[in-house]
C-alpha cells in the first residue's frame, strides 16, 4: 500500500514546474493504446484503460491535490467515458477477431498447400494477420457522419454549459475534446477510419488548453498525437486500399479458375 501511495503522489521537478509521475505514466499508456490501436491489435483496449484510470485523478486537480489544482471536469469526464466505450471496444474487436479467425481457418482447410498445413500462401503470414488484426478499416457512410456531426455540435453545446455551471476551467474548450474523444472512441471502436481525424481536431484544442493549464506532460503528449494519428491515418487508408486490391485479386482469380469448368460443362 505505501507503495502504492509513493507512486500516486511521486512528483518530477523540471525547469522549477512540479509534475506527477503519473501524468506522464498515465500518457504513456494512452500513447500505447493508440499504437496498438494502429496495429489493430485488441490490446489497445486494456492498455488504454490503465491509462485513463490514473488520468482520471490527475484531471481532477482541485478534488485530489495535484501541483495544478485545477478541476477539468471535461478532461476528467472522458476517462470515465474511455472505460465505457474501451470496455465495448474490447469486446467488439475480440468478437470480430474470433470471427476472422474462424473465416481464416475454415479457407485454410478448404484450399490446403502441398505441405498440409492450410495456409493459402504456404508461409503461414495469411494466417497471422487474420489472426492478429482485430477489426477492418472502413470510411463511415454518408449517415454515419452526420451523425457523428450532429453528435459534435450538440454535445459540445450541451457540455460546454454543464461544465461551465461546474466551474470547470476552460469549459467550451474542454466540452469539445470531451466529445471529440467520445467520438473518436467510438469510431475507433466500429472501425471508423474518420476516427483518426477526429483526433486530430481534438488535439488542435487540447495542446493550447493543457499548455495553459500547467499540464505540460499531457500538453506535450497531444501534440505529439498529432503527428501519430496523422501516421495512423496513413496506415488505415492504406490497409483499405490493400483489402480492397486483395478482393478485387480474389475475385479475378475466382472468375478465371471456375470459367474453364464451366466452358467443358457446354461442350459437354
Amino acid at each position: 500500500m505505501s507503495a502504492l501511495v509513493g507512486f500516486l503522489t511521486a512528483e518530477l521537478t523540471i525547469g522549477g514546474v512540479p509534475i506527477l509521475v503519473r501524468e506522464v505514466v498515465g500518457n504513456v499508456f494512452g500513447l500505447g493504446s493508440a499504437y496498438l490501436g494502429m496495429r489493430r491489435l485488441v490490446w489497445a483496449w486494456p492498455v488504454g484503460i490503465a491509462g485513463n484510470i490514473l488520468l482520471f485523478t490527475v484531471f481532477l486537480g482541485g478534488v485530489f491535490h495535484t501541483p495544478q489544482d485545477l478541476d477539468l471536469y471535461g478532461q476528467a469526464g472522458r476517462q470515465v467515458m474511455f472505460l465505457v466505450v474501451s470496455v465495448y471496444g474490447w469486446w467488439r474487436w475480440t468478437q470480430t477477431r474470433r470471427a476472422a479467425a474462424a473465416v481464416a481457418e475454415a479457407a485454410a482447410h478448404a484450399h490446403p498447400d502441398g505441405n498440409g498445413n492450410g495456409n493459402s500462401n504456404g508461409d503461414g503470414h495469411a494466417g497471422a494477420r487474420s489472426s492478429s488484426a482485430a477489426v477492418m478499416p472502413r470510411w463511415a457512410t454518408g449517415r454515419e457522419r452526420l451523425t457523428m456531426l450532429a453528435i459534435a455540435v450538440g454535445g459540445t453545446i450541451v457540455c460546454a454549459k454543464i461544465f461551465e455551471a461546474l466551474g470547470s476551467w476552460g469549459p467550451w474548450a474542454d466540452a469539445w475534446i470531451f466529445v471529440g474523444s467520445l467520438l473518436a472512441t467510438w469510431g475507433m471502436a466500429k472501425g471508423w477510419t474518420e476516427f483518426w481525424l477526429i483526433w486530430i481536431a481534438v488535439d488542435v484544442v487540447g495542446v493550447p488548453l493543457l499548455f495553459l493549464g500547467g499540464y505540460y506532460p499531457s500538453a506535450a503528449l497531444y501534440l505529439f498525437y498529432a503527428v501519430f494519428v496523422t501516421w495512423g491515418f496513413v496506415t488505415w487508408v492504406r490497409v483499405q486500399r490493400q483489402e480492397r486490391a486483395a478482393a478485387a485479386s480474389s475475385s479475378s482469380l475466382s472468375s478465371v479458375t471456375t470459367t474453364p469448368a464451366s466452358v467443358l460443362d457446354g461442350a459437354r
